[in-house]
């Protein structure tokens, strides 16, 4: 016998459940498409700034033998915090535009490493980080299992290891650098899986299109940065220094 359609409490007509399901599945895909289209874009900026400061001996003077190298230093942190704290009160394209100051700064700040490490490492490097990164984002979102309970113990290991990397400042230990290394490898990469599946789950198909946005930045802040630790991470591992 054939039934009309579902109706509400007000007795508004309903799409089936399947209908419904099939809606956000295509919503849920844009909108990972975007957050990983925008970090990929973070970035390719922060790749392209540190390869061509790093080839200019008058942005190196400026800023690593001046004052200017604790801006450098520092202004990432500074916009990390803007993103992190500051964002509800942000229009998204002002997000967005704040985001890519953010890596085009990480540009000048990591254009040290083609000074340190050779060429063909770091591009060795950024594959392996790239192949490694790629399948942990797919496992976590893919997978039907629940990482929740991964985030307390990343977050512990992740403040061992920023204790670790002060004392290794102050005790020049080839053993405790190499573990250092290797944590800082590890906890990334069950960051980058642990992120995705909570990026997944932030997508709500009733959002507008500022909350849409916003929620796309500030994922796409969370997996580049994964993604930069875990190349950095891996380039004091595998990384041939000059």
């Amino acid at each position: 016998m054939a039934t009309g359609p579902q109706r509400d409490y007000l007795g508004r007509a309903q799409a089936p459940a399947g209908a419904r399901a099939a809606e956000i599945d295509v919503g849920l895909r844009a909108y990972m498409q975007k957050v990983f289209g925008l970090m990929g874009m973070g970035t390719a900026v922060t790749g392209l700034v540190a390869y061509f400061t790093s080839q200019s001996p008058a942005m190196l003077e400026l800023i690593y033998n001046t004052p200017l190298r604790w801006v450098v230093m520092l202004a990432p942190l500074g916009f990390v915090l803007v993103l992190s704290f500051g964002i509800n009160r942000m229009r998204a394209s002002t997000a967005q535009l704040t985001f890519w100051a953010f890596a085009a700064v990480m540009g000048l700040s990591l254009s040290s490493i083609f000074l340190v490490y050779t060429g063909q490492s770091i591009v060795t490097t950024f594959f392996v980080s790239s192949a490694t990164f790629l399948a942990m984002a797919l496992y976590g979102y893919t997978t039907k299992r629940d990482l929740t309970g991964w985030g307390s113990f990343l977050f512990m290991g992740l403040i061992g290891l920023i204790v670790a990397s002060l004392v290794g400042l102050f005790v020049q230990s080839t053993a405790l650098q190499f573990a250092i290394s290797v944590i800082g490898v590890l906890i990334f990469t069950g960051l980058t899986a642990y992120d995705t599946q909570k990026i997944k789950e932030m997508y709500f198909a009733g959002d507008n299109s500022e909350t849409y946005g916003k929620k796309a930045v500030m994922g796409a802040l969370s997996l580049y940065l994964d993604f930069i630790n875990l190349f950095l991470y891996l380039l004091r591992f595998i990384g041939d220094r000059r």
